[in-house]
């Protein structure tokens, strides 16, 4: 019975192909954008333009807590870590 579900199913196999190609980019996507390292990264630029005068304090807050928000998410979920585990 597998034989014949995989001759039916082959004129789909490029879609089923492209779907998996797609969930591995947003896997990685999602592991990128969780990193606890590039957070923060982005949360000691964010303090340099603050001290720079790129920002003012109500946009450094806002950003900061955009960014503590993802951090602590990304932590939770064990996303940035890339094998499921928060570190």
């Amino acid at each position: 019975m597998g034989l014949i579900k995989e001759l039916v199913l082959l004129p789909f196999a490029p879609v089923r192909g492209s779907g998996w190609v797609i969930g591995q980019v947003l896997r990685e996507a999602e592991r990128i954008y969780y990193d606890p390292a590039a957070i923060r990264a982005e949360l000691a630029r964010l303090e340099e333009r603050l001290e720079a005068g790129e920002i003012d304090e109500e946009e450094f807050d806002r950003q900061e807590d955009e960014l503590l928000d993802r951090l602590e998410t990304g932590l939770r979920s064990g996303a940035g870590t890339g094998d499921g585990t928060a570190r």
